[in-house]
């Protein structure tokens, strides 16, 4: 298969919601097994792991949501405490927003390096102070990696591996080896079809090759966080990565036939995946247009 990318607007899924209040959100917190949980909100899921330890954080949605956050982790826990280690899965600021308010809490924020490095562009400044923001200094993570990282606390591995171009430049999975937990950060849409952020190093081929590779680190048993929607297993995220190759092959024979853009949607090519997989800024069409435009360039 050729090399694809989707071309999506990032503008609705990036752009923090300024008047967001804590009080508009409820967290709603899922057990998956040995202290560790997946917490829900508005933006990407939560994953933390509460022990003697310390208390790891993976992703932190939106600024407003903080409060929220804290809270919800200081119920899980039976007590307030500080979140010792923060992990962000890629730069998209409904898995960063919370950077700051974390990080002047003296929380240690961690990242891939393409993470920090696009956290620091006159263009997620802008969007930073924009949305509030006060000190970007604050929301950056201070340990970066180039591959992988591995943390050993409340007695758990977690290692966290980068896949290069995929979601991103900046995607990071985290597995919980004794608990057999992962969370796949936006590796894995589980609302819909993916969003590739081509803007920022993401790639069709680039995702399949990661889902490829997550799918054997898993078994039947693995309890997975996605990025999005509900938890899932392993045939959830085979269910994803088949829709995701299928339809990318059948627009590539089209194109191949020479066929326009408008004639390949005509086909319907994803009607018998668009009632489990249309969501709210990636319906079927838009995928095939995406996938299209990136084939034709």
């Amino acid at each position: 298969m050729k090399r694809l990318a989707i071309i999506a607007s990032t503008a609705s899924l990036l752009a923090a919601p300024v008047a967001l209040a804590a009080d508009d959100v409820e967290m709603k917190s899922f057990d998956m097994g040995n202290g560790i949980w997946m917490i829900v909100g508005q933006g990407g899921n939560l994953g933390v792991s509460i022990g003697e330890d310390g208390i790891f954080l993976i992703d932190d949605q939106y600024a407003p949501l903080t409060p929220a956050i804290r809270a919800e982790i200081a119920e899980l826990a039976g007590e307030e405490r500080a979140v010792d280690f923060l992990v962000n899965t890629h730069v998209h600021g409904d898995h960063t927003g919370g950077n700051e308010n974390f990080g002047k809490g003296g929380t240690l924020i961690v990242a891939h390096e393409n993470v920090r490095k696009r956290m620091t562009t006159d263009a997620f400044r802008e969007s930073f102070m924009k949305n509030g923001g006060k000190s970007l200094e604050d929301a950056l993570p201070t340990v970066t990696f180039n591959d992988r990282i591995s943390f050993h606390l409340n007695g758990e591995t977690l290692r966290t591996r980068h896949y290069p171009n995929a979601h991103t430049d900046g995607d990071s999975v985290i597995f919980f080896d004794g608990a057999n937990v992962v969370h796949t950060g936006d590796l894995f849409f589980n609302i819909g079809y993916p969003f590739v952020d081509r803007g920022r190093g993401g790639s069709v081929m680039g995702l399949l090759d990661a889902l490829e590779d997550l799918l054997g680190r898993v078994d039947a048993d693995t309890r997975i966080i996605p990025g999005h929607g509900e938890a899932s297993d392993r045939e959830g995220l085979v269910a994803y990565r088949n829709m995701i190759r299928t339809v990318a092959q059948r627009v590539e024979e089209q194109v191949d036939k020479g066929k326009s853009l408008e004639e390949i949607q005509a086909m319907k090519l994803t009607s018998d995946f668009d009632e489990r997989w249309n969501w709210q800024f990636i319906n079927g069409e838009k995928f095939i247009a995406t996938i299209h435009a990136e084939l034709t360039q």
